[in-house]
């Protein structure tokens, strides 16, 4: 019986964890990209102004309040490929495990 609660209590918190949180405008993240939820988690809507449209990519201009976890500046070069789909028409970044590492970045699609 031990045994039995015990997986059914792993299996549970496994469930829960491979779900990202929510956008604030209520889309998933992909749950490889979020860790935490929507008040403590790493991905989160950054300032349009922190992203510019440089050949191959973009790259990401942080400075701390630009995202939660920015305590100091950043600057991040993603290249296109690597750039995921924001349905939500805004920019959100994934910061994990810590602020030198970014995990996802979602991106509208580019209007020409």
């Amino acid at each position: 019986m031990r045994f039995t609660l015990t997986l059914v209590m792993f299996f549970f918190a496994f469930c829960i964890h491979a779900y990202g949180h929510d956008a604030p405008s209520g889309w998933a993240y992909d749950p490889y990209c979020c860790n935490g939820d929507g008040e403590s988690g790493d991905c989160q809507m950054i300032p349009s102004r922190t992203v510019k449209v440089v050949q191959g990519g973009f790259q990401i201009t942080l400075e701390p309040g630009d995202h939660r976890l920015v305590t100091r500046n950043h600057t991040f070069l993603i290249p296109q490929r690597k750039t995921m789909h924001s349905p939500d028409g805004a920019y959100h970044l994934c910061l994990f495990p810590d602020e030198n590492t970014l995990r996802c970045f979602y991106a509208p699609d580019m209007d020409y």
